[in-house]
């Protein structure tokens, strides 16, 4: 879920480590485009949860290293590396717990129930089930997380005012300028 192809999982094998040294965790990778000009952007976040400008900066220019040397990517490509956002995509086990309570959109890659797209508040995980409170049903649904290609938080005014609150804490812990 972290990639989408056979490429994206081999950029993951390599890149996963660069960001791991650096104190980051690859939230999403997709490499996009045809073979004339091509993206691959990453997301990636702070274990705790933050990412800033000066991460992505960090984190671009290790990444650039290692591409230029390995040369794992055909033709050119323009490299992107930001912050999930506030309506992140749901890529890990842990982003489905860190969310409870919060809708979601999830995509499977097979029918179930007669469909492939669900949409509900994530009421946690369970082994390797995410658990979801489907519009209109009583019964909490559980997923596995194999059969999820595609998954990111709804925007809503919960979300909004938790991703301010985060906002918040973090310019109030912040240093003052000199």
């Amino acid at each position: 879920m972290r990639g989408k192809t056979a490429e994206d999982a081999k950029l993951l094998e390599l890149l996963d480590p660069v960001a791991e040294a650096l104190s980051y965790e690859i939230v999403r990778l997709r490499l996009m485009g045809g073979a004339e000009r091509r993206r691959l952007q990453i997301m990636a976040e702070r274990p705790d949860g933050e990412m800033h400008i000066s991460d992505c900066t960090k984190l671009s220019r290790a990444i650039s290293e290692v591409m230029d040397a390995a040369d794992p990517v055909s033709g050119e490509y323009t490299l992107e590396v930001s912050s999930p956002g506030v309506d992140r995509p749901l890529t890990r086990k842990k982003d489905f717990a860190a969310y409870e309570g919060y809708e979601a959109r999830l995509e499977l890659d097979r029918l179930a129930e007669g469909r492939k797209r669900f949409r509900g508040q994530l009421a946690g995980v369970e082994g390797d089930n995410v658990a979801i409170d489907l519009e209109g049903e009583e019964a909490t649904t559980l997923v596995p997380l194999a059969w999820i290609v595609e998954a990111k938080l709804v925007l809503t005014d919960d979300l909004m005012k938790r991703g301010a609150q985060s906002r918040a804490e973090r310019l109030q812990h912040q240093e003052p300028p000199e």
